[in-house]
């Protein structure tokens, strides 16, 4: 049976709203994650030369998850729908790492012991973030037509950045307000623990949120809505087959990924040590550099200056959609970005970092948006959405695997002076910038 092509509807500003709402509460957990791995295994007495491949779980975990999420949701339906109860189990599973993993060092477990602990729950949370992540990026491919997608993704942007927000002020607010930011060696703050514990309870309420307030369309209406031959949970996935007819849009967009999603994988290893050194001359080489009360202090302060980048992203999401021309746009915010970059081990006093990180905050912007609007955009009437986005999930993590592994050669190569690898981050992003042109963008009147 074949479908007529339909043209999906504007949706009214809740319904964009409501798709992503949910999105706010997976992103303090991913933000309390990215903001806090470092400072946790560093705590528990990382080298930073090896930092790097603590790092490397989170993308493989992405690149394994993501891809089987999609496909096993493109041919899922029941009463809560396609991609709901797979955000929502995940969303669940996340809540309970998030309340293990910052205690790796409170068990009375010896360093390797709690090490390996650390590995299990970051494995465990970050296969959990992207098994709730992935479904609201592919809501929006399904339920929202092509001249309302950039404003979709700059909503999803907006509660992203909202998100991280919170979850990178948690530690700083927690200290404010007395609890303790310091703690016996190999031990995790109870300030770090306290924000892991908040944002699991806003997480799943913001979950619960999106659940009740979307119904997704049933598989023979998303037929129609795509020019399909059949329901997709009646036809077979090659996933080999459908990388082969993937769209160049498709890859050409992945190839500025790879420079984007490295630049930022450094900048999230190596903040934490950069802004340690950099404002509170904390000696990184030092064997006790990290049990020191400036160094956690330092950390609390990385978490305002990534809250900083995510409120100069919230401004510039707003900014994008009224660019005329994406590509333009998606290439300048990067080479915005990688100038922040370049500025960060330049400034001693804590507080004018936070022109560095405004400027990154542009590139985090356009990464979030541009990518997945001129992808959905090329994949209109392939079908198998959910597979795509999954698969499109690899040049976020791919380049970040490449990045952890080469993470501790390159710092050496910088002189392993962290700092350095800041300006690593901003050439990355240059190079991104220039990539852009390479993209073959298809519009919405094609």
């Amino acid at each position: 049976m074949n479908y007529e092509l339909k043209q999906k509807p504007n949706l009214p500003l809740g319904s964009l709203w409501n798709l992503s709402f949910g999105f706010f509460g997976v992103q303090i957990a991913y933000s309390l994650q990215s903001a806090n791995i470092s400072r946790i295994f560093a705590t528990l007495g990382a080298d930073p030369h090896s930092l790097s491949y603590f790092w490397i779980l989170p993308p493989l975990m992405g690149i394994l998850v993501q891809p089987i999420v999609g496909a096993l949701s493109d041919k899922t339906w029941c009463r809560f729908g396609r991609r709901i109860p797979y955000l929502f189990v995940g969303a669940a599973a996340a809540v309970l790492v998030m309340c293990l993993l910052p205690n790796a060092g409170s068990f009375g477990m010896a360093v390797s012991t709690a090490m390996v602990f650390g590995l299990l729950s970051l494995m465990f949370l970050d296969t959990s973030i992207n098994m709730a992540m992935q479904p609201f990026k592919m809501l929006v491919g399904d339920m929202v037509n092509e001249s309302q997608k950039t404003l979709a993704y700059s909503i999803q942007s907006f509660l992203c950045n909202a998100g991280s927000v919170a979850g990178f002020v948690f530690p700083f607010l927690f200290t404010v307000l007395g609890i303790s930011n310091e703690a016996p060696k190999g031990v995790i703050p109870d300030s770090v623990i306290y924000s892991f514990y908040v944002g699991a309870a806003i997480l799943i309420l913001c979950v619960i949120y999106t659940s009740l307030k979307v119904k997704e369309w049933n598989p023979k209406t998303y037929a129609s809505y795509n020019g399909l031959t059949k329901p997709l949970n009646e036809e077979k996935v090659n996933v080999f087959q459908l990388l082969a007819h993937a769209p160049k849009t498709f890859w050409t967009v992945g190839l500025v990924q790879f420079f984007c999603w490295a630049a930022f994988m450094y900048m999230w290893i190596y903040t934490n040590g950069a802004i340690a050194s950099v404002c509170w001359d904390v000696d990184m080489t030092a064997a006790d550099a990290t049990k020191t009360a400036a160094y956690q202090e330092a950390g609390n302060w990385v978490g305002i200056l990534f809250a900083v980048q995510a409120i100069g992203s919230v401004v510039w999401a707003m900014v994008l959609p009224r660019f005329k021309n994406r590509k333009r746009a998606y290439a300048a915010s990067l080479a915005i970005g990688g100038i922040g970059f370049a500025l960060m081990p330049l400034f001693h006093n804590q507080y004018m970092q936070f022109i560095p990180f405004l400027l990154i905050g542009c590139a985090w912007a356009a990464m979030l948006a541009m990518p997945f609007t001129l992808v959905t955009n090329a994949l209109q009437g392939y079908g198998h959405m959910g597979v795509y986005l999954g698969l499109f999930n690899g040049t976020i993590c791919v380049p970040q695997i490449a990045a952890a592994l080469l993470g501790g050669i390159i710092l050496s190569l910088a002189g392993s002076v962290q700092s350095n690898m800041m300006v690593v981050a901003g050439i990355l992003l240059v190079i991104g910038a220039f990539s852009v042109f390479v993209i073959k963008e298809k519009t919405v009147t094609e």
